[in-house]
């Protein structure tokens, strides 16, 4: 009897592995960290034989450690960082290389020529994203371009694209799927979010054979099953989707107007707008939150590329602490800033800025600051960003935020979780099961193996953990945000001034 689902949740740094039975509740699991290259300034690259080794190895281990064997597991989900890129031969699986990171940007100067050629407007109105390196469109044309033999051999069809889900449904399955699902193909740049198919005028643009991309298929589906040999017995892959939109699904926000924010590697915030895709005048991302029977939903979403990411850095980068958990007593150790304002715009700047000429910036420092300070700051510039991305969805929906839904694993930082409140000016609610995105992950997969019946029968599972209210007035709010304007001014441009 198949008593449990599996969640893969390939991330940025890590791989993971979730078992949660019926009741949504985790199980058992394991992870692993993999190596970040960064050959150049700007550059962020993974070996794609690091994220499948790493994901296949975790699922095991998950498994090992609940003692729970492949025949009881109903369906196999998986969630993954969306836009990394990477394209490979479809006879072999051989990667032509490493695998080009969301964060990367080596593209940005082919995003301002297609802008410069006036196709901005196009690519906005048929995939509601804007140009920027974060997408995976301008990778694969890089990767053609700069790869030797690489665009004589998708010209004759023997290459294969695919974001991270895609990569790992291709070896899942030993090669028979090469599919993906709406979330991920909505992060491209190649695929028009209203008719729900690969649209030819973008590839034409960026000059993408149209013959490497995968199927594009429902995020609660078919997507095969586990090959031979890999695990004991075979587990059917029932859902797909791209690690945001499975966090939206997970914090069980299928009802318009619902948001929820994930403190992750980067910061992400969608919005659950319905049936209808809602263009954004603030630069906002409208996208695919999940396509389910047939029938998208659409989100708005505003995405912040430095989040936990700072944390790491005052880790390895400057070794102000030793492990990430540290970063709470730390920055607790002070009563406030000192003035210290971080923009951690070490990838640029995201929603709702797109500079990707941007560069990080520690302003306001005098001789009084310390490492508390430091930290502070830090986790203030993760707050300060999500609050601008917020302040931009209450000006393109005409309705202030009533409530944020709160996941990842910074969220559990109640120093972050309270001045986020207090930035915003309203209340933040975070769940028992914080680890959402691989939650969505397995929902998705149990509904497409009916071990769920619908979306309400998740809802129901849904529980608080912790509400943080805003405990700071108006003026106060005002006077917390005037720093942050002054440094996000000076990070901005930096790198082509």
């Amino acid at each position: 009897m198949s008593e449990y689902v599996l969640a893969l949740d390939q991330g940025t740094t890590s791989s993971r592995a979730i078992l949660f039975d019926a009741s949504g509740a985790p199980v058992a699991t394991a992870q692993r960290e993999f190596e970040q290259l960064f050959p150049r300034p700007g550059w962020v690259e993974h070996r794609p034989e690091d994220l499948w080794a790493s994901q296949v190895g975790v699922a095991a281990e998950a498994l090992s450690r609940a003692g729970v064997s492949p025949n009881r597991v109903a369906a196999l989900g998986i969630t993954n960082q969306r836009e990394t890129t990477l394209v490979w031969e479809k006879a072999t699986g051989r990667p032509l290389g490493n695998a080009i990171v969301w964060q990367d940007r080596r593209t940005a100067g082919f995003c301002d020529e297609l802008k410069a050629r006036g196709l901005e407007p196009l690519f906005r109105e048929r995939t509601g994203l804007v140009l920027d390196a974060y997408f995976s469109g301008t990778k694969v044309r890089w990767i053609l371009d700069n790869v030797d033999g690489a665009r004589a051999a998708a010209e004759r069809g023997q290459l294969a694209f695919g974001t991270v889900d895609t990569w790992l449904v291709w070896h899942l399955t030993g090669g028979k799927v090469h599919a993906t699902d709406a979330s991920n193909a909505a992060r491209t740049l190649m695929y028009d979010i209203r008719t729900g198919d690969w649209d030819d005028e973008l590839l034409a643009a960026l000059d993408v054979p149209r013959s490497m991309l995968p199927e594009v298929r429902d995020s609660s589906g078919d997507f095969g099953e586990t090959a031979p040999g890999l695990l004991s017995a075979a587990v059917p892959v029932r859902g797909v989707a791209g690690d945001q939109q499975a966090a939206l699904f997970g914090q069980a926000c299928t009802r318009p107007g619902m948001v929820k924010n994930t403190y992750g590697t980067g910061c992400f915030m969608l919005l659950n707008t319905g049936a209808a895709p809602v263009p954004s005048s603030n630069q906002l991302l409208t996208t695919v939150a999940w396509r389910l029977k047939g029938k998208t939903t659409y989100a708005l979403e505003g995405s912040v590329f430095i989040a936990g990411a700072v944390v790491q850095w005052l880790r390895d980068g400057l070794g102000l602490i030793r492990s990430a958990a540290e970063v709470e007593a730390l920055a607790a150790s002070v009563p406030d800033n000192g003035g210290v304002y971080l923009v951690p715009a070490f990838a640029g700047l995201g929603a709702p800025h797109w500079d990707p000429y941007a560069r990080g910036v520690l302003a306001g420092i005098t001789r009084g600051v310390t490492a508390g300070h430091l930290a502070r700051a830090a986790l203030e510039g993760v707050a300060f960003q999500a609050a601008d991305v917020i302040e931009a969805m209450a000006a393109d929906t005409g309705a202030p935020v009533a409530e944020l839904r709160v996941d990842g694993g910074a969220c559990a930082n109640n120093l972050l979780m309270q001045f986020q409140a207090d930035v915003l000016g309203a209340p933040l609610t975070r769940p028992r099961v914080i680890e959402t995105t691989a939650l969505g992950a397995a929902y998705l997969a149990g509904l497409g193996a009916g071990f769920w019946d619908g979306p309400d029968d998740i809802s129901g599972q849904w529980r608080e953990d912790r509400r943080f209210l805003p405990q700071t007035d108006g003026a106060g709010r005002a006077a917390m945000k005037q720093g942050w304007k002054k440094a996000l001014e000076r990070a901005k441009g930096w790198a082509n001034a």
